[in-house]
C-alpha cells in the first residue's frame, strides 16, 4: 500500500513525518532517513492495530495538498 506522508523540520533539528491518510499517525527522527524509518514503522504498527481489533483502514480520500495565504 502506498500512503501520503508530509514531511517537517522542527526548530530542535527533529524531523516530523506525518502520514497524512491515516489520523494520529506521527513519527520522527533525528535525521530525515531515521523519521522516515520510523514513520514506516508506525503505519505497520497502525495496520497490525486495526487489523487485531478488526476495524477498517481509516484512509482519507486526499485528493489535493497545497498551501494557501492568509
Amino acid at each position: 500500500m502506498k500512503f501520503k506522508i508530509a514531511v517537517s523540520k522542527e526548530e530542535d533539528g527533529f524531523y516530523v513525518v506525518e502520514c497524512i491518510n491515516l489520523p494520529g499517525c506521527i513519527s520522527q527522527g533525528k535525521t530525515k532517513e531515521e523519521a522516515m524509518k520510523n514513520i514506516k514503522d508506525a503505519i505497520n504498527g497502525y495496520l497490525i492495530s486495526l487489523k487485531k481489533h478488526k476495524e477498517e483502514i481509516p484512509i482519507k480520500n486526499i485528493l489535493q495538498i497545497s498551501e494557501i495565504s492568509v
